[in-house]
C-alpha cells in the first residue's frame, strides 16, 4: 500500500509541475517578469549589472568645421567627458551639406556606443529643406548640452529704445526693416518669420553667410536689426556698438544681464527657436551602453572648466537627459515642419 501511495503521489507532483510549466509559457509571467531568466535569478543579476563599456577610445563626430562654435564645444566637453567616462575621446569633423554629411554618417555607425555624434538644431530642419532623407528619429537621444535664444539687436543709436518701439514700427512699416539672417532657411531665418507669425509683422529679410557677417553688416548700418545668439553680438554690446532690445526665450539670457524676454516686453510670445547641441547614438544602441555615455556626458557638462568655458563663450548651457532632448528634437521637428512649408521653402 505504502509503495502504491508513492508512486500516485509521485506522478501527481509530476503533472502539477507539467501544468505549472505551461502556464507560464503560455501567460509569459516569467519571462516578462525577468526576460526569460531561471528562477534562482542568477541572470538578472547578470543583466543589471554595468555593460563592459567603453574598452578603448569613442569618437565624437562633429557635422561642421574645425574652429567653429559646434567644434569647440565639442572639444571642451569631449576634454571633460574623458574624465567622467574613462576613456579617450577624439573628435572627428564630417563637414558637407550644412552638418548633413556628420548626421548621416552618424546615424549609420556601429550602434556600440564607440561613435557619438554632436547634433545641432539643423537635424530638425535639413530633412524639410529636402537636403537630408536623415531625421532625429534615426538616433537615440544621450543629453542636450545647449540652447541659444534669438536676441533681437540694433545698433546703439538706433531710433529704436525700447522692442515694443521696435515691434510697433515694424507692424506699422511692413517689409521696410531689414533683419539680417544666417543664410534662407537658417535658424535666424527661420527665428524672424517665427517673430512674424507670432505678430503679423513683415520684415525684409536680408540673407548672409552666416551670423558673423550679418552681425557686421549691421555694424556697417547697411540692415537695421539681427535675430542672432547673445553670444554672437556679445562683445559688440559690451563694447558699445550694438544693443539688444530683447531675447527671444522664457526667461533672459545669462549672457545678457539686464535684458528682457520679448514677451516682458511687448507680451508677445512667438515659438522659441535657437539653436541647440546635444549627443546622440545610433538609435540602435542598447540601452545599458546608452546609459553610461548620458551619465558621462551630463556629469561632463556640470565639469567646472565645461561650464566656464560656456560662459565666457556667452552660450547658454541648458543640460537635459535622454528624456528631455528627446522630446526637445520632436518638438523642434514638428515646429519646423510647420514653419518652413509656410515660408516656401519645403521641398516639393
Amino acid at each position: 500500500m505504502k509503495q502504491g501511495l508513492w508512486k500516485k503521489w509521485v506522478g501527481a507532483a509530476a503533472v502539477i509541475s507539467m501544468l505549472a510549466l505551461t502556464a507560464c509559457g503560455a501567460g509569459g509571467g516569467s519571462k516578462a517578469a525577468n526576460g526569460g531568466a531561471p528562477a534562482d535569478g542568477k541572470k538578472t543579476e547578470k543583466s543589471a549589472a554595468k555593460p563592459d563599456f567603453p574598452k578603448r577610445a569613442i569618437t565624437l563626430l562633429v557635422p561642421y568645421a574645425a574652429g567653429g562654435g559646434t567644434d569647440a564645444t565639442a572639444r571642451a566637453l569631449a576634454k571633460a567627458a574623458e574624465k567622467t567616462i574613462g576613456q579617450s575621446i577624439t573628435i572627428v569633423n564630417k563637414t558637407g551639406g550644412g552638418g548633413a554629411v556628420g548626421f548621416v554618417e552618424g546615424a549609420n555607425a556601429k550602434p556600440d556606443g564607440y561613435t557619438v555624434t554632436m547634433v545641432t538644431v539643423e537635424l530638425a530642419t535639413l530633412h524639410h529643406l529636402g537636403l537630408t532623407p536623415i531625421t532625429y528619429k534615426e538616433f537615440k537621444p544621450i543629453a542636450q548640452i545647449n540652447f541659444d535664444p534669438s536676441a533681437i539687436t540694433v545698433k546703439a543709436d538706433a531710433k529704436w529704445k525700447t522692442a515694443k518701439e521696435f515691434m510697433d514700427y515694424v507692424k506699422a512699416h511692413p517689409g521696410e526693416v531689414k533683419l539680417g539672417n544666417s543664410g534662407p532657411g537658417s535658424i535666424w531665418h527661420l527665428s524672424g518669420a517665427a517673430i512674424e507669425k507670432a505678430t503679423g509683422a513683415k520684415f525684409n529679410h536680408v540673407p548672409f553667410d552666416g551670423a558673423g557677417p550679418a552681425v557686421t553688416a549691421l555694424l556697417g548700418g547697411h540692415i537695421d536689426a539681427v535675430p542672432v545668439s547673445p553670444a554672437e553680438v556679445k562683445t559688440h554690446v559690451d563694447s558699445g556698438k550694438l544693443k539688444t532690445l530683447a531675447i527671444v526665450d522664457g526667461k533672459p539670457s545669462d549672457a545678457l544681464p539686464g535684458v528682457k524676454t520679448l514677451e516682458e516686453e511687448t507680451g508677445i510670445k512667438p515659438t522659441y527657436l535657437g539653436p541647440w547641441r546635444g549627443v546622440v547614438v545610433p538609435k540602435n544602441t542598447p540601452n545599458d551602453i546608452a546609459k553610461v555615455l548620458e551619465d558621462g556626458f551630463m556629469k561632463a557638462a556640470e565639469d567646472p572648466e565645461f561650464k566656464d568655458y560656456m560662459k565666457k563663450s556667452g552660450l547658454g548651457q541648458v543640460v537635459k537627459d535622454h528624456q528631455g532632448f528627446g522630446k526637445l528634437m520632436e518638438e523642434s521637428d514638428k515646429s519646423f515642419g510647420e514653419l518652413i512649408p509656410a515660408l516656401g521653402l519645403a521641398k516639393k
